[in-house]
């Protein structure tokens, strides 16, 4: 009798998504930088927080929908843009059918393995996130192409700053896979027949190619050739913001903000809601995790824009207390990867019902009828827990 397809915890998708893929193509999941402090920040975070359930006056049913950017969501999670999905053959076409299966918002990244239009096809909610990379006349052209493809909102990930050190070391990553590459990692892919047989039945071979960012009548770019772009792509400024707010055109959502000044100049910008974020700890290792610098944000510019929060996300009491801060949804990354790694579509699936079941049993516990009770006072916070970044003491002194 085979192993039991079904895991009842991210944790456990995680130790079959390190046992069923590779070493090196497990390594790019890890993430972080330098020492990982921020990653590992993101996820202990949480378990410092804890619960105040009641003991009587339970509900028998509750709601666990809600609106992001003005597209509905069975529950507040949000399927965070990740590229190049190669873990599995269908990569985020997968991820796209379990999210729509499970009433959840896809975002997909512009370095994704797979086109937006195949995307969308799968997941009618589906929103198109953009690095500031390449001419303005290429980015248009881009959010030209993901708008007729049906995207509802634009994810704009500006801020990025990759680190080539990590003190357990990078996966090597090849440009391209083709028979000099096979023979090189051969050692590595052989003893994972599953993984590889995976891709066997499938007829396709791990795409390294980022076809979003194909030009009109070209051909899709490498990963590294992409990402060779945006770094040679001088950084945007908030005019460039308010200019890629303006020719999107319709819901947009800034990610990466971790301090009180950048989200009120975003409101300023005129984005339609941002969300609190190190990048899962690969942007500057030692920032504090998602969860402590989500309160002051929220408290500063919720009552204008939506504020979303990703980073550290493993389990649906996480989920309880970003929105008990102030979050309206989350967004998870690495968590849905693993599943994808472990089960393909299923293994996405099943990780958003983990997920859904532990947002339901945290409302039930807490005493509530609808995710959008959650407050302050069903928690119970450290003193010292939270973090304020880029709020003013006196005029023009960060704190």
């Amino acid at each position: 009798m085979g192993k039991n397809p079904w895991f009842e915890t991210v944790a456990e998708a995680q130790r079959r998504a390190k046992k069923y893929l590779p070493s090196t193509v497990y390594g790019s999941l890890v993430a972080g930088s330098e020492r990982g402090r921020t990653i590992d920040d993101n996820t202990g975070a949480f378990a410092e927080l804890g619960f105040a359930p009641r003991v009587v006056g339970h509900h028998a049913e509750r709601d666990l929908s809600t609106t992001v950017l003005g597209v509905e969501s069975a529950f507040p999670v949000v399927i965070s843009p990740t590229g190049v999905q190669a873990v599995h053959p269908d990569g985020e076409v997968a991820v796209a059918r379990a999210a729509a299966n499970r009433g959840v918002i896809m975002g997909l990244s512009s370095f994704a393995s797979k086109p937006v239009e195949e995307v969308a096809e799968a997941n009618a909610n589906t929103f198109y996130q953009m690095y500031w990379t390449g001419t303005r006349e290429s980015m248009a052209q881009r959010m030209d192409r993901a708008r007729a493809a049906g995207a509802k909102a634009l994810i704009a990930t500006l801020d990025w700053s990759f680190s080539h050190g990590r003190d357990w070391g990078s996966p090597p990553i090849p440009e391209k896979v083709d028979l000099r590459t096979m023979i090189r990692f051969a050692p590595d892919v052989l003893p994972h027949p599953r993984w590889l047989w995976t891709f066997a039945k499938s007829g396709r071979i791990p795409d390294l190619t980022a076809p979003n960012l194909q030009p009109p009548g070209g051909k899709a770019p490498t990963f590294f050739g992409a990402y060779g772009e945006w770094m040679q792509t001088a950084p945007p400024t908030w005019e460039d913001v308010k200019w890629m707010r303006a020719e999107w055109g319709g819901p947009f959502l800034l990610k990466g903000v971790s301090r009180v000044d950048d989200a009120r100049r975003a409101v300023d910008a005129g984005v339609s809601g941002i969300s609190v974020s190190n990048h899962g700890g690969n942007n500057l290792d030692t920032t504090p995790a998602s969860i402590r610098l989500l309160p002051s944000i929220a408290e500063a510019v919720g009552d204008e824009i939506e504020v979303l929060l990703d980073g550290g996300i493993r389990r649906g009491g996480d989920v309880a207390k970003a929105l008990a801060l102030g979050a309206r949804a989350v967004l998870i990354g690495r968590a849905y990867l693993w599943g994808l790694a472990a089960g393909g579509q299923a293994g996405v699936e099943n990780v958003l019902d983990i997920l859904r079941g532990g947002l339901d049993s945290a409302v039930l516990g807490l005493g509530h009828s609808s995710v959008h009770e959650l407050s302050p006072g069903d928690l119970a916070v450290p003193d010292g827990f939270t973090r304020t970044l880029g709020a003013a003491r006196t005029a023009g002194t960060a704190g």
